[in-house]
């Protein structure tokens, strides 16, 4: 690997697991609920981005894999909390 990729992804590992951090602290303290939902839509996007970088640096598939599975994850649990938030439901 060259020395410019693997200084710019560990930069960027650093940079979203200070950004994972933030997240997690705002889920533990946050306001409102739907600071809570954001902060933790925050965390999984980043925690995929991380996945990604990491993929990146070590030249493995398997962490895109599982990337793929936390945005699919992600993306229909921060629906069902909008859901809930709105209607006090997810199943109709």
């Amino acid at each position: 690997m060259n020395s410019i990729l693997g200084a710019a992804t560990l930069f960027a590992a650093v940079c979203f697991s200070l950004a994972m951090a933030f997240a997690t602290l705002r889920v533990l303290r946050g306001p409102a609920a739907q600071d809570r939902v954001l902060a933790l839509d925050t965390l999984y996007i980043n925690a995929m981005l991380l996945l990604l970088v990491l993929g990146i640096r070590f030249a493995d598939t398997l962490y895109f894999e599982a990337a793929l599975f936390i945005a699919l994850l992600g993306f229909v649990s921060s629906v069902a909390m909008a859901k809930f938030l709105l209607r006090g439901e997810v199943v109709e």
